[in-house]
C-alpha cells in the first residue's frame, strides 16, 4: 500500500494543507529550513506515532499553537487512513476511526524505513545507537522480539530502582527482592540474545554484499558481541549474584542485553573506526537498505522508503549503485536541493513538488 495523500495541522513549520501523494515516488525540491524534512517526519509520524529526529515530542508542534496533527489516507490497503493527534505531551492515534492504546500496533499498518543524516550515529555514534539500530530491525518483522524486549526493559528498570533506592537497606531485604527480579530478567535476555545473534548473522552476510556491490570493498561483516558470555541460566545467574554490591556501587546493571555490542569489521580488523568519512556514510546508507530488505525477506512485504537528501554525498558513481541496491518498494519520498540533478531519477509514476515556507507546491503531475 501506499500513500494517497497526507494532510498536517500545525506540525512544525508546514501549512495546514492536504498534499496528493498518489504515485511511487514523491520528489520534494527546495533549500535548507523551508520544511522538505518536515514533511517527510510526518510521513513518518503516520507509520510509527513517533520523530525521527531527536528531540522532544513536543517540538512537533507548531510554534504558538497548543496541538499538531497528520493524517493519512491509503490505497491498497485494507487500513483507509490513519491519524495522529499530538496534545499537550498526549498522543492519539486512530486507524480507520478506531482508537488504537498501543503505538506497537502501528507497524503492521505502515512499514516505513527512513533514511536520514541522523543514521551517521549508528556508526559513528555510541553502542546504544546500533543497538537500537538492531532491535528496530527486528521488531519491524517480529513481533514477539519486541515484545520480550519490552519485559526486559520493564524488568531492568525495576531492578536498577532496587539497586539504587534499597542499595542501603539491609543485604537481606535487597537480595530478596533480586533473587525475585534476576530470573525474570533473564529469562527475557537470553531470549533477545538468541534472536539476535541469529538476526545479526543474516543481517551481516546481506550487509556485506550490498557494500561489495555498491563500494567495490570486500569482507565487511558485523559483528555481534553479547555482554553476557554464557547462555546458561545458571551461569548468568551466578554472574549476577557476584556484581550485585558492584551494581550496587554504580546504581545501574552493569551487565545483560542492554550492553550488547555491534560493530563494523573487515576480515579480522575493525573497520569504521580507521573508515573514511564517505565510507562511513555509505555504511550508514546500507544499513537502511539492509534493513528494508530484510523486512522484505522476512515478511514478502514491500516497504515505503523515506530518503531525505542521502545522494548528496555520494559521487555519481556510487549514486548510480546505490539506487541500484535499494530494494523493490511500495513508494518512495526523497528530498533534493535545487542544484542536485532529480530530474535523471523521476521515473514514470513520479510527483514532483518544490518546497518553500512550509508549503509544497506541485510541479508536475503523474506520469
Amino acid at each position: 500500500m501506499f500513500f494517497q495523500s497526507l494532510r498536517t495541522v500545525a506540525f512544525r513549520n508546514l501549512a495546514d494543507d492536504q498534499i496528493d501523494t498518489g504515485a511511487k515516488n514523491v520528489f520534494l525540491v527546495g533549500i535548507n529550513g523551508q520544511g522538505k524534512s518536515n514533511f517527510l517526519e510526518a510521513v513518518y509520524f503516520c507509520a510509527y506515532a513517533s520523530s525521527f529526529r531527536r528531540g522532544k515530542e513536543t517540538d512537533l508542534v507548531k510554534t504558538g499553537e497548543k496541538a499538531c496533527s497528520a493524517a493519512a489516507v491509503f490505497s491498497g490497503s485494507p487500513y483507509n487512513d490513519v491519524l495522529i493527534k499530538l496534545e499537550k505531551g498526549r498522543k492519539m492515534i486512530y486507524v480507520n476511526g478506531k482508537k488504537l492504546e498501543d503505538r506497537r500496533e502501528l507497524l503492521s499498518v505502515v512499514p516505513c524505513i527512513v533514511f536520514c543524516h541522523e543514521d551517521m550515529e549508528f556508526v559513528s555514534g555510541s553502542p546504544e545507537m546500533r543497538r537500537w539500530f538492531f532491535d528496530q530491525s527486528q521488531s519491524l518483522y517480529d513481533p514477539v522480539y519486541l515484545d520480550d524486549l519490552r519485559k526486559y526493559r520493564k524488568l531492568l528498570k525495576m531492578r536498577n530502582t532496587v539497586l539504587r533506592e534499597k542499595g542501603g537497606t539491609a543485604e537481606a531485604g535487597l537480595s530478596a527482592m533480586l533473587d525475585a527480579i534476576d530470573p525474570q530478567l533473564i529469562q527475557h535476555g537470553l531470549a533477545l540474545m538468541e534472536k539476535r545473534s541469529r538476526a545479526a548473522a543474516h543481517f551481516s552476510h546481506l550487509f556485506g554484499l550490498l557494500y561489495e556491490k555498491v563500494s567495490d570493498i570486500a569482507g565487511i561483516n558485523i559483528r555481534y558481541t553479547p555482554s553476557w558470555k554464557s547462555t546458561s541460566l545458571e551461569s548468568i545467574g551466578s554472574v549476577l549474584f557476584e556484581h550485585r554490591f558492584q551494581d550496587v556501587a554504580f546504581g545501574t546493571t552493569l551487565s545483560g542485553p542492554h550492553r550488547d555490542r555491534y560493530s563494523f569489521f573487515q576480515g579480522k580488523n575493525e573497520f569504521a573506526a580507521k573508515a573514511s568519512t564517505g565510507q562511513r556514510r555509505l555504511l550508514t546508507l546500507l544499513l537502511r537498505v539492509a534493513q528494508a530488505c530484510c523486512f522484505s525477506e522476512m515478511t514478502g512485504n514491500k516497504p515505503l522508503l523515506l530518503l531525505d537528501d542521502v545522494l548528496l554525498e555520494l559521487d555519481t558513481e556510487k549514486r548510480r549503485r546505490f539506487l541500484e541496491a535499494l530494494p523493490e518498494y511500495e513508494q518512495a519520498f526523497y528530498t533534493f536541493l535545487p542544484g542536485e540533478p532529480y530530474e535523471q531519477y523521476k521515473k514514470e509514476d513520479a510527483l514532483l513538488y518544490t518546497v518553500s515556507e512550509g508549503r509544497l507546491r506541485p510541479v508536475s503531475t503523474k506520469g
